[in-house]
């Protein structure tokens, strides 16, 4: 792609739109924001630019689109598909002053916020109001609102009250000529042309700058229990993960985890759990609600299920710090792996039936390309993460063979009517693996939205879909 590089003149011009304080070019200020969480990947920008307006961000986006210039969205820096990595340099366009939740609605259980709100402080601040907003991926203390808008996010709880795509009643967005739109309306109910709202999120920043979210919310469950299922086998804890659905209850998280992260957890982050010999894989439940005794109604129909799926073992949290550290143990687990090895995070997703055939194929692939792969993720949706182990594999290897490895997991999770990722995007590292899943029409529909809303091409270029060949 052609794109103007920036000079001392676009420069100034960048500065009088946003001030001298929110405009950095300096060498530390390039590198931070050269990288997110995505492996070792690294593409800097020629400038980072902090807005705190929508008036600044449209102002900026129209000169880089009268220009020609890059420009890259980014949130928290969490991501793990390269989608916010410069890769054409360009402007960096951080929006983390945008931190404000403007207000929380309890009448219409309704909140208003800003892209750069940590997720976790905008749960904890419905939740002293005595409300819910379900949507918590593992990174919510780092990761930003507006980021998981960008890449249809998820978390352990989706199970029971799905992904981002059921909270967000309307978004305020930048388009990339610097125009400002509402993309729909704030109510519960929404049948007046198309969706522009269900077509920002997961759009990775590649159509418009999110700058205000109205999200819905819900009232906070007065109570909840964690049970923790142990299994000899993979295969056995995947497969009663259907079963529990198929006896009438739907818990409000339901997480696979296999030994080996397990363990890595314990030794990294000094997590108290009792680890036994003949334990392979854990599933770890939740039911939440107001009614405890509904609650452990559906804790019996569980347990029975877990026994008729050769569970060797049921524990209960007794408290709620027992309760905190096992989620914890669940929510380090991306970290703990990446300490202790080179890898590389595949975000698989599947009809939760499939999971059995799903994690055997991994294993599979593995032994044929030489990998070892630790798999941990969100069971009660079918989502799978797929750790991959350098382990004995050469550096020729790692950075040769294993796109092919790579390229059977996705050809399998197709095949068990699944797609390529469940929560963490598309971004730059799994664009070239969308053929797989999706046809030349089906790219060519994609391309062509993108073509409406940017003719130019300079919103997060690169990005989620394949270049023509």
């Amino acid at each position: 792609m052609n794109f103007t590089k920036l000079n001392p003149q676009i420069l100034a011009e960048i500065k009088s739109i946003l001030g001298e304080n929110a405009v950095f070019t300096d060498a530390e200020s390039l590198d931070n924001y050269s990288h997110d969480e995505t492996e070792d990947l690294r593409y800097q920008p020629e400038v980072v630019v902090k807005p705190k307006t929508t008036a600044e961000v449209s102002a900026l986006l129209k000169l880089c689109n009268g220009y020609g210039i890059p420009v890259t969205p980014r949130g928290g820096g969490t991501g793990l598909s390269g989608a916010a990595l410069p890769i054409y340099g360009g402007v960096s366009l951080s929006m983390e002053k945008f931190k404000a939740i403007i207000e929380i609605d309890t009448e219409n259980l309704q909140a208003t916020v800003e892209p750069g709100v940590i997720t976790e402080e905008f749960i904890n601040a419905v939740a002293e109001q005595g409300l819910l907003y379900p949507v918590d991926p593992s990174s919510k203390g780092s990761c930003f609102i507006g980021g998981n808008v960008a890449h249809g996010s998820g978390g352990p709880r989706v199970v029971k009250y799905g992904t981002i795509r059921e909270y967000i009643l309307n978004l305020e967005v930048v388009l990339p000529n610097g125009e400002v739109i509402w993309t729909g309306a704030n109510t519960l109910k929404y049948a007046s042309g198309y969706n522009l709202t269900q077509l920002m999120i997961g759009s990775e920043g590649t159509l418009a700058v999110v700058t205000k979210i109205v999200t819905k919310l819900l009232p906070k469950p007065q109570n909840s229990v964690l049970m923790m299922g142990s299994f000899s086998t993979n295969e056995e804890a995947c497969a009663a993960v259907s079963a529990i659905f198929r006896a009438g209850v739907t818990p409000s998280a339901l997480e696979f985890m296999e030994r080996k992260g397990v363990e890595w957890v314990i030794k990294y982050d000094d997590i108290k759990f009792d680890l036994k010999d003949d334990v392979k894989a854990l599933l770890m439940i939740e039911f939440d609600g107001d009614d405890l005794d509904d609650i452990f109604k559906n804790c019996e129909k569980t347990n029975i299920v877990l026994e008729d799926h050769k569970c060797t073992e049921v524990l209960f949290a007794d408290s709620s710090a027992q309760k905190e550290e096992l989620w914890r143990m669940r929510r380090t687990m991306a970290e703990s792996v990446k300490s202790n090895s080179v890898y590389k995070e595949e975000d698989t997703v599947v009809p939760r039936a499939a999971l059995p055939e799903l994690i055997n194929g991994i294993k599979e692939i593995g032994a044929k390309y030489g990998f070892e792969s630790v798999c941990y993720g969100h069971a009660g949706d079918g989502n799978l993460h797929v750790n991959i182990i350098k382990a004995g594999m050469s550096d020729d290897d790692w950075k040769n063979k294993l796109k092919f490895g790579i390229t059977e997991i996705f050809e399998l999770t197709r095949d068990l009517g699944g797609t390529l990722s469940g929560e963490h995007g598309i971004g730059l590292v799994q664009k070239d693996y969308m053929p797989i899943k999706y046809s030349e029409i089906h790219l060519n529909l994609m391309r062509g939205i993108k073509q409406v809303f940017d003719p130019k091409g300079i919103l997060n270029p690169g990005k989620m879909i394949p270049d023509l060949k």
